[in-house]
């Protein structure tokens, strides 16, 4: 079989003319889904077996299908097979090799079901296993910040706010916070899955089919929660494709805020973090430069995948019920998501784990900026001061270290207390860096004993998900 063998259409009997040639290469989709060919095959096994069940099929012709449908897939496998756009699509390359090969009996396996059902089929199973493969790679991403996290509780990094200095923090708080983006990232995907876990199988073209099937059996042998309740949406739906390349978008989003972060921390004027040289390039043209390419290029993929969300909206948004010709442009996009979502979670997983700190940059630049400011307020407002008036005196204070150019830290005590009679000499105990962190001693707070505990309570719940989707 090549792209030049003439095929019988499933629909010849209706035409009397062949399709374009053109028209014919522009229609088909085998050129892209033919990657569905396990997950068809998958689904066409457990339709023969339902059929048989019900008396549909014979025995024989039961098995004389099954067994063929895996000679098939193993050719596939193999890379021993010929795929031929005249016959459209996987589903047609699969039921004509299947009856060159058992002969008649091929024929009978596209009872009780249409081309319809059957691709929604096949993309909900190939999502399905991806979606758990992406939460998969979600969780590993997450070890890798959670280890990473864990080496560097006591860094100190200077927390931003309008990108300006704002409090010292904790490098590992930092990175639990992109943890738990994750977090809600990898609970998306689960919700998701609940919804792409229906079997449209035997809806049929979009009213069902005459055949007393078993919708239900059908649904327990592939692993489905339920068929879908109605026939006409089964064929039509297209939904949970939209709602997972949503939350894939909502992914790369977060993925792109690390990416910005990286590469702003690994610049020369930061200097916070070094990316390992596997994950970096150079300049053609000049030999200083390292550039962090992995997350510039995650940044930009980011793009890719909400174009592809877009996309999706608008191709379902004027279309009528039932199934339409525009649906088919609904696996390329889909495919494109999975593959640079689950490649940008791969690399970024093993960039994080070969991440190495300059905690010594990351120290002086905390100590810039007035970190301690708000520290120097909690501690008036302690001694009875209102927080307003409290927040005028650290302002004060504040001015007269821009004109010396020194830290809060750094005045004496006789300056600061020019300011407010309250400060005494245990002052300077909350103006250093350590104690600023220390005393955000809460759940949610950057100390790092909050911190520690914040990671083991991580780690349980990765742990937990490993138990099942």
């Amino acid at each position: 079989m090549n792209d030049h063998t003439p095929a019988t259409k499933p629909w010849a009997g209706r035409f009397n003319e062949p399709t374009d040639v053109f028209v014919e290469a522009f229609t088909a989709s085998v050129d892209f889904d033919r990657r569905l060919y396990r997950f068809d095959i998958e689904g066409s096994i457990a339709h023969a077996r339902m059929l048989a069940r019900q008396g549909i099929l014979s025995v024989a012709e039961r098995d004389a299908i099954v067994s063929g449908l895996q000679r098939v897939r193993a050719r596939i496998d193999a890379g021993d097979f010929t795929w031929s756009i005249p016959l459209e699509d996987v589903h047609m390359n699969v039921e004509a090799a299947l009856t060159a090969d058992i002969g008649e009996a091929g024929k009978k396996l596209h009872t009780g079901r249409s081309r319809n059902d059957q691709v929604a089929t096949d993309v909900r199973l190939y999502l399905r296993a991806e979606i758990d493969a992406i939460r998969s790679a979600v969780a590993l991403l997450q070890e890798a910040l959670v280890d990473l996290a864990e080496r560097e509780v006591d860094t100190v990094l200077p927390g931003f706010t309008h990108l300006q200095v704002a409090q010292p923090i904790s490098f590992g708080h930092h990175m639990l916070a992109w943890f738990e983006m994750l977090e809600r990232d990898r609970a998306r995907l689960a919700d998701c899955r609940r919804r792409v876990n229906v079997l449209p199988l035997g809806a049929a073209a979009l009213a069902g089919t005459t055949y007393p099937i078993d919708r239900d059996y059908a649904a327990e042998l592939l692993g489905f929660d339920h068929p879908a309740e109605n026939s006409l949406d089964a064929v039509s739906d297209r939904d949970f494709v939209i709602e997972f390349t949503a939350a894939a978008a909502i992914l790369m989003m977060h993925l792109s805020r690390f990416s910005e972060e990286l590469i702003t921390w690994s610049s020369a004027q930061f200097g916070f973090v070094e990316l390992s040289d596997a994950f970096c390039t150079g300049s053609s043209i000049m030999p200083q430069k390292k550039n962090p390419d992995v997350p510039e290029l995650v940044r930009g993929k980011s793009g890719r995948i909400f174009g592809h969300l877009m996309g999706l909206l608008t191709l379902m948004k004027g279309q009528p019920l039932a199934y339409n010709k525009d649906n088919q442009e609904d696996k390329e996009p889909l495919f494109d998501t999975v593959d640079n979502l689950k490649g940008s979670l791969k690399v970024f997983a093993d960039m994080m784990a070969r991440l190495t700190c300059n905690r010594e940059r990351m120290r002086a630049a905390a100590l810039q900026g007035f970190s301690t400011a708000t520290d120097l307020a909690d501690y008036l407002v302690r001694k009875g001061i209102p927080f307003r008036d409290a927040h005028e005196v650290v302002g004060r204070s504040v001015a007269l270290g821009v004109r010396e150019g020194r830290d809060l830290s750094e005045l004496t005590l006789d300056e600061l207390r020019s300011f407010s009679p309250e400060i005494g000499e245990d002052v300077f105990d909350v103006l250093t860096l350590e104690g600023s962190l220390a005393a955000r001693d809460h759940i949610g707070g950057t100390a790092p004993r909050q911190v520690r505990a914040a990671i083991a309570r991580a780690r349980a719940r990765l742990h937990a998900a490993d138990a099942g989707p």
